[in-house]
């Protein structure tokens, strides 16, 4: 384990070979990954909660305490990205592409199944959208920011190794740079690969889907290695050439096709009422977070069985993509004070997704529930991946807005993978912050490799519920990350402290200090 390339060698082997479980024995792996979810979600649910919950909450309070004031970075340091481009990126490399995949289905879903309630009906409609903005609001946010601002604070503040490991350094000392640092690097780049194998997979399946709905492309195993195999060259492509000409060119497409995409649909769709279904979403959110942040259904076995696949499946997902998406945003957010960092990566994300699921969700429930369209509830039931295309056919340039809703995917897709492989690479040659192409380019392949053979198995399923039950011991790091990080800012303003008060007592003049 003294090795420099150790945690690279052993991570590689070992996500090689959890993979060939996925493709030697999906099935078993499939069955083992759902009892694991049942058993983590009939007995553990309440801790994934609860962690969730203190994320949001140690977020705030170091953003809005004394700590907010601390730079990520030195005193002079300034952000390295406008912000804008900044929250570009945050959107890019974290819930972009999901946006695109679940803005009709989500919403739709709890519309025809409730957690409680009548289905299909005015109270599921309002449920629906308040139940959406759950999944997608600050909890999940918060827990990107807790890796990212813990990350940065010791990687920038510190000047300690970009690896997760760093973050234990008040906990452990040197230890981080040993046996137990690279232990904790390995198991997150094994959370990495997984999560990142998975979404490939799964938004290959989306786009082949998307193609055979457009323009009668067949749905197959060909048809999705040609799509892998092209995504993974502009990937790579674009992670080869860095933060500054890659991510961040791409990120800002990506954000101008949104907002245009989110324009024609505001215009073209019934404009009022998504604005009163944006509001409401947001106080019907407001005023029942803490309820709904702590709902497990005790009472009802039915309603429990819902919140599992939904909620708490939610609420695992982010946690497992914490440790991908906190290491880039830690990477990208140097300069920043942690008031700022919270500001941006907790609260203007969420708006944002809230306002992305009020224009495509909102319209599509306006379209059932005052409309009558009802084809689109069906499209849901039957295949979620053509819900979104089904929802254009009911507007003007339907062609051209699917058309622009593929690009985005596509985009999105390169720009997740692109900062999937950037963190694989930071992590594995010990928290260098510009990793070597070559590294990138080996961590693309076998990612791509693996979701090729993965959607030729039927393993996706198996590992992504593999991803979710990772969640309880990525949480339980999580919650001694938020200790240390608290004990290191503490130590912070207590140097800081000290250096302001020397530097007083030297321009104060001799003859002052002898009276």
């Amino acid at each position: 384990m003294n090795s420099k390339k150790a945690v690279f060698r052993i991570s590689l082997v070992l996500s090689l070979l959890l993979i060939s479980i996925g493709i030697f024995a999906p099935k078993q792996l499939e069955r083992f990954s759902n009892s694991s979810l049942n058993f983590i979600y009939n007995n553990l649910g309440w801790f994934i909660l609860g962690s969730t919950f203190l994320f949001f909450a140690f977020c705030m309070y170091i953003g809005i305490s004394k700590f907010g004031r601390v730079r990520l970075g030195d005193d002079d340091d300034r952000p390295e990205y406008k912000t804008a481009t900044w929250i570009a990126m945050l959107f890019s490399a974290s819930i972009g592409i999901s946006l695109v995949f679940w803005g009709v289905a989500e919403p739709v879903s709890y519309y025809i199944d409730p957690p409680f309630g009548k289905a299909n009906s005015e109270e599921s409609a309002k449920l629906a959208m308040q139940v959406v903005y759950l999944h997608w609001g600050v909890s999940a946010w918060a827990c990107y920011a807790v890796v990212g601002v813990s990350l940065a604070f010791f990687q920038f503040r510190k000047k300690l190794p970009s690896s997760l490991s760093s973050v234990f350094y008040p906990l452990v000392g040197d230890k981080i740079y040993g046996a137990f640092g690279k232990f904790i690097n390995i198991i997150v780049i094994l959370s990495i690969v997984i999560g990142i194998a998975t979404s490939l997979g799964f938004g290959t399946l989306q786009v082949n889907s998307g193609m055979n709905y457009l323009w009668g492309i067949p749905v197959s195993f060909f048809a999705q290695v040609i799509i892998i195999a092209i995504t993974t060259v502009l990937y790579l492509a674009s992670s080869v050439s860095g933060l500054q000409a890659g991510i961040k060119h791409l990120s800002n497409l990506n954000m101008l096709l949104a907002f245009l995409l989110l324009g024609f649909m505001l215009i073209l769709g019934p404009t009022q009422s998504i604005f009163k279904i944006f509001f409401q979403g947001i106080g019907d959110y407001a005023q029942n977070f803490i309820s709904m942040s702590f709902r497990l259904e005790p009472y009802s076995a039915e309603k429990g069985k819902w919140i599992g696949s939904w909620t708490l499946f939610y609420f695992g997902w982010w946690i497992a993509w914490a440790p991908l998406v906190g290491s880039f945003v830690a990477r990208i957010s140097k300069g920043r004070t942690i008031k700022e960092f919270m500001m941006g990566a907790v609260f203007i994300p969420v708006v944002g997704g809230f306002l992305w699921f009020a224009v495509m969700g909102g319209s599509a429930l306006d379209l059932i529930q005052n409309q009558g369209k009802t084809a689109i509830a069906e499209a849901v039931s039957s295949d979620v991946t053509s819900a979104l295309f089904k929802f254009f056919e009911y507007f003007p340039m339907s062609t051209f807005l699917s058309v622009l809703a593929m690009v985005l995917v596509v985009i999105f897709f390169i720009t997740s993978a692109d900062s999937a492989i950037f963190v694989l690479g930071m992590i594995s040659e010990n928290g260098n912050p510009n990793p070597a192409a070559f590294t990138k380019i080996i961590w693309g392949v076998v990612i791509a490799a693996v979701s090729s053979v993965l959607i030729t198995t039927g393993g996706l399923q198996g590992l992504q519920s593999a991803l979710v039950a990772t969640s309880i011991p990525l949480a339980i790091l999580m919650l001694f990350m938020c200790y240390s990080t608290f004990k290191g800012l503490k130590d912070e303003l207590i140097q800081t402290s000290d250096k302001e008060s020397k530097q007083v007592q030297t321009i104060i003049p001799p003859e002052k200090k002898a009276q």
